[in-house]
């Protein structure tokens, strides 16, 4: 029994350089959404402030108008299709790696949606609070900052969590640009052995293993927040 495990073991993730297969996989899978994480949030977050902006003052309305076709382009749009267009067309011309590509591209993708869950979380406060901040004194950045902003962000923090795992997933269309994630590696080990339940089973389970750490530091940093408020 123990030696035919030993064998499967050795067939699937071992021989023929294969763990490096899932390792460099594992690690392409992680950097790709840590990057894309950091531009969607950072691009999220700005685009929202904009929008909200524009609907609560009038103010800023090119860049609002600029936002609004930004969200229909991407909302729009496959974003595998949005990978290659990135991969083959806008970085063509220039020598840049796969990962990075792969983490703009999904990051300018995320962006779009995290922007809308923002904007929500901010339109939701109510108005009250902007007045009472401006009794304070505040201006209205230093309103946003201090006052709106912290509530929006528990107020959305699940469906931003939400995005994040999607997000995750999302990343297994990689590959299609030439590089070897957990999807990608799966179907090497697949090729390889001509047996596609293991390599495809063993990748769900990779995923599932990312998605629930994520999940359970998302929920303890939510947690966290709730008992701040209390």
């Amino acid at each position: 029994m123990w030696e035919k495990l030993q064998h499967q073991i050795m067939k699937y993730f071992v021989i023929e350089g294969r763990s490096d297969w899932w390792l460099n996989g594992l690690k392409t899978t992680l950097l790709v959404t840590i990057l894309a994480l950091a531009v969607g949030v950072v691009l999220g977050f700005a685009i929202a402030l904009i929008r909200s902006t524009y609907e609560k003052s009038g103010k800023l309305k090119i860049l609002n108008f600029i936002c609004k076709i930004y969200l229909t382009v991407i909302r729009g749009t496959p974003s595998m299709i949005q990978l290659l267009i990135f991969y083959f067309i806008i970085f063509a011309s220039v020598r840049v790696d796969e990962i990075i590509v792969g983490g703009i591209a999904f990051g300018v993708n995320s962006g779009a949606y995290v922007a809308e869950i923002v904007r929500s979380g901010i339109m939701s406060i109510d108005k009250g609070q902007t007045e009472a901040g401006r009794s304070l004194g505040l201006n209205y950045v230093q309103t946003m900052r201090l006052i709106i902003m912290p509530q929006a962000f528990k107020n959305v923090l699940p469906a931003l969590i939400n995005e994040m795992i999607v997000l995750l997933k999302e990343t297994a269309i990689i590959g299609y640009i030439g590089t070897v994630d957990i999807t990608k590696a799966a179907s090497l080990v697949q090729s390889r052995t001509y047996s596609a339940y293991v390599p495809l089973f063993s990748a769900a389970i990779f995923y599932l293993v990312l998605v629930s750490i994520l999940t359970y530091f998302m929920g303890r940093l939510e947690r966290r927040l709730r008992k701040n408020e209390q």
